[in-house]
C-alpha cells in the first residue's frame, strides 16, 4: 500500500524525523490558507506540491498546459501559491511513473521553501540476499538511485541493519561518514537515521524513500518521503489502512486486492492468470521469449476458490488490449478442477472472444481438463508452459491478423 507525501511526512514527524513545515490542501482556497497559516508564523517562500502516487512530479508537465512547471512549484508569494494551486488542482499530470495517462491532481500540498545546503540520497529496505533491513544512502541526492546505480555505483553506501540488536549509534555514524557529515550536520543526522529506522520497523514498511533527504543549515531533513507498507501487516495497522487513497489505485487492482488477487496491469495484450508469483514471473518471462507481451501479472494465490477465479478472470478480460489468454496452473492445495469450473465460468459470463490457452498440471488435473474438454468452449489445451506459451502467441496474433 501506498501513501502520498504529506501523510508520510506526518508519519516522520511522529517518529522525531525533522521534516519541513507544510499543510495538506484539497482544493485552491485551502492552499492558500495554508500558506497563509506557513506565512504567519514566519514563512516567506512557499512550496507547492501535487500529491499523487507517483514519483518525478517535479520533472513531469500537465496535459495541455501552456507551461511544462510540473507538479513542484516554489512560490515567493500568496497570489504564486494561488495561480500554482489553480495550475495543479484538477488537472492531469504526467510523469515518467504515471504513464502518458497521468494522474488527476485532487491534492496539495503546501510547505515551507527550506533553504538547501545538499541534497542526500536516504531509503530503507528489506535487503533480500543479506535478510537484513538496509539503509541506502548517496551524496546524489534528487536523482533516481537506478541512474546512479549505473553512473557512479561508488556513491552508493549499503548498511546492514542487525535485526536482534537493531540500529545501533554506530551504524548511524557510519552512515552519516558516508555522506561526508561533520561537526554539527552529523550530530543532527544520528538521530534522523535511528528514528527512520525505528518509524520504518514499527510501522511494518517495505520501503521508505527520502530524496531528497537535505542539510538546511546544520538540519538534516527529509524534503520528500515516499513509504510502501507490507500488506500482509496492515491488519495491526487500521491507521495507516486509513490513509489510503483509493482515487489513486487503478480499479481493477482495487478489485483484485478486495478479493484477495494480485494483480498488476501492464502494456502487453496476451493476459495471464497464473497461481504463484514465481511462476507468474516465469510465465511472463516465456511470453516475451517467444515473442509476446503480457498484459499483467495476475496471482490468483494457493487457495483460490471458483469465485476468486471468475473474478481473475473478468479482472483480465476487461482491459481492452488483452487479445489472448493464458491460464497456468500448478495445482497444490488448489485443485485443477476448481480452477477449471472458474474458467469455464467466468469464459461464459463474459462472451469469451479472444483465444484462451489453458495449462494445468497437479491435484485433480485429469477432472480439470475434462470439465474444460466437454464445456463446449474453445479452449486451447497445452501440455506443459513451453508449448502454452508458444500456443498463445501464435493464437494470439492469428486473431490479431484476422481482426
Amino acid at each position: 500500500m501506498n501513501i502520498h507525501e504529506y501523510q508520510a511526512k506526518e508519519l516522520l514527524e511522529k517518529y522525531g524525523v525533522a521534516v519541513p513545515k507544510g499543510i495538506a490542501a484539497m482544493s485552491v482556497d485551502e492552499a492558500v490558507k495554508a500558506a497563509e497559516e506557513l506565512q504567519a508564523g514566519g514563512t516567506s517562500l512557499f512550496v507547492v506540491k501535487a500529491q499523487i502516487h507517483a514519483g518525478g512530479r517535479g520533472a513531469g508537465h500537465f496535459k495541455g498546459a501552456a507551461d511544462d512547471k510540473g507538479g513542484v512549484r516554489l512560490c515567493k508569494s500568496i497570489d504564486d501559491v494561488r495561480a500554482a494551486a489553480e495550475a495543479m488542482m484538477g488537472n492531469i499530470l504526467v510523469t515518467k511513473q504515471t504513464g502518458p495517462e497521468g494522474k488527476e491532481v485532487q491534492r496539495l500540498y503546501v510547505t515551507d521553501g527550506v533553504d538547501i545546503s545538499k541534497e542526500y540520497y536516504c531509503s530503507l529496505l528489506l535487503d533480500r540476499a543479506t535478510a537484513k533491513v538496509t539503509f541506502m544512502v548517496s551524496t546524489e541526492g534528487g536523482m533516481d538511485i537506478e541512474e546512479v546505480a549505473e553512473t557512479h555505483p561508488e556513491k552508493i553506501v549499503k548498511v546492514a541493519i542487525d535485526p536482534v540488536g537493531g540500529i545501533t549509534k554506530a551504524d548511524a555514524e557510519k552512515l552519516a561518514d558516508a555522506l561526508k557529515l561533520t561537526g554539527a550536520a552529523k550530530q543532527s543526522a544520528i538521530p534522523f537515521f535511528e528514528n527512520l529506522y525505528k518509524c520504518y520497523m514499527e510501522l511494518d514498511a517495505s520501503i521508505v524513500e527520502i530524496n531528497p533527504m537535505i542539510l538546511a543549515g546544520d538540519e538534516v531533513m527529509a524534503l520528500d518521503a515516499k513509504f510502501n507498507f507490507d500488506d500482509n501487516a496492515l491488519f495491526r495497522h487500521p491507521d495507516i489502512v486509513a490513509l489510503r487513497d483509493e482515487s489513486e489505485e487503478d480499479e481493477n487492482e482495487k478489485i483484485a486486492a478486495d478479493n484477495e488477487l494480485s494483480y498488476v496491469r501492464l502494456d502487453g495484450n496476451i493476459g495471464c492468470m497464473v497461481n504463484g508469483a514465481g511462476l507468474a514471473m516465469a510465465t511472463m518471462d516465456i511470453i516475451k521469449l517467444y515473442g509476446g507481451e503480457p498484459a499483467n501479472f495476475l496471482d490468483v494465490g494457493g487457495g483460490a476458490t471458483a469465485e476468486r477465479v471468475t473474478v481473475a478472470f473478468k479482472i483480465i478480460l476487461s482491459d481492452p488490449n488483452v487479445k489472448g489468454i493464458l491460464v497456468n496452473i500448478f495445482g497444490g492445495i488448489m485443485k485443477c478442477d476448481v480452477i477449471a469450473e472458474g474458467v469455464i465460468a467466468a469464459a461464459k459470463e463474459v462472451n469469451l472472444s479472444v483465444p484462451l490457452v489453458v495449462r494445468l498440471e497437479g491435484t485433480n488435473v485429469d477432472k480439470g481438463k475434462a470439465l474444460m474438454a466437454s464445456s463446449g468452449l474453445p479452449i486451447i489445451p497445452a501440455d506443459n508452459l513451453d508449448d502454452a506459451a508458444k500456443k498463445v502467441v501464435e493464437a494470439t496474433k492469428r486473431a490479431q491478423a484476422a481482426a
